[in-house]
């Protein structure tokens, strides 16, 4: 069973997140981004504060990120949204696993969030994010199995899965990823199966995702790579 969570980060944050890598190769936006804590213009590439209460992404300038970019800067309230993406290599998780964490579709993100006190699990679809039951015994044991995922930043940071269509991608990314993927998904889904369009775009998306992303191996408890990885070659 699942409820659906469509909130401030399913409207209009959510599809300007979304705005860019949904648009075709050269096309400029069409409306201008400024920092929503000091009002500066920005470009299309930025970082993000999150509002940890409403779950609300704010664009902030590099200045601001700057500011926020410390230890226990934005009190409770705001945390910047990291940039690391990793590639988890040989990630444990079986179909029996899968089938335990009771998510309904292929495609999915986990993140602990401090208001729940718990790990939540979220899948895309046409309607937006949709929050699905998660049991947490379940997620305990992927955590076993997986200690990288122990380094995840509360709030800010997601696992994020996708078995589509044969697929078997695992990502640490920030939080601004799955919900990018979530709008394309959402502003792109036509008819029951999503369309031609929608996974053109889905396999995009996570080409790009892999292009950024460090790899890692799964079993790692600590963290000795760096916050930010260069792009790998193509």
């Amino acid at each position: 069973m699942a409820r659906s969570r469509n909130g401030a980060l399913a409207s209009s944050r959510l599809r300007q997140v979304a705005r860019r890598p949904a648009e075709s190769a050269g096309q400029a936006e069409s409306a201008e981004e400024h920092c929503e804590l000091c009002g500066t213009l920005i470009g299309p590439e930025h970082r993000h504060l999150l509002d940890v209460s409403s779950r609300e992404l704010m664009c902030a300038c590099q200045a601001c990120k700057i500011l926020f970019d410390r230890p226990a800067a934005g009190g409770s309230h705001y945390r910047l949204v990291p940039d690391r993406r990793l590639c988890l290599e040989d990630f444990a998780l079986d179909d029996v696993s899968w089938a335990e964490l009771r998510i309904p579709v292929e495609m999915a993100f986990f993140f602990y969030s401090t208001p729940a006190q718990r790990t939540v699990a979220f899948y895309p679809g046409p309607m937006g994010a949709t929050e699905s039951l998660l049991e947490l015994d379940s997620w305990e044991q992927l955590e076993r199995a997986n200690p990288v995922l122990a380094s995840m930043q509360r709030d800010v940071e997601a696992l994020l899965v996708n078995r589509a269509r044969g697929a078997h991608d695992h990502y640490l990314v920030p939080l601004d990823d799955p919900y990018e993927l979530v709008g394309v998904i959402r502003t792109r889904w036509r008819g029951l199966t999503g369309g031609q369009e929608v996974w053109e775009e889905i396999d995009g998306f996570f080409a790009r995702l892999a292009s950024r992303a460090k790899t890692v191996t799964s079993n790692l408890e600590e963290e000795p790579w760096a916050r930010s990885a260069p792009a790998r070659a193509t």
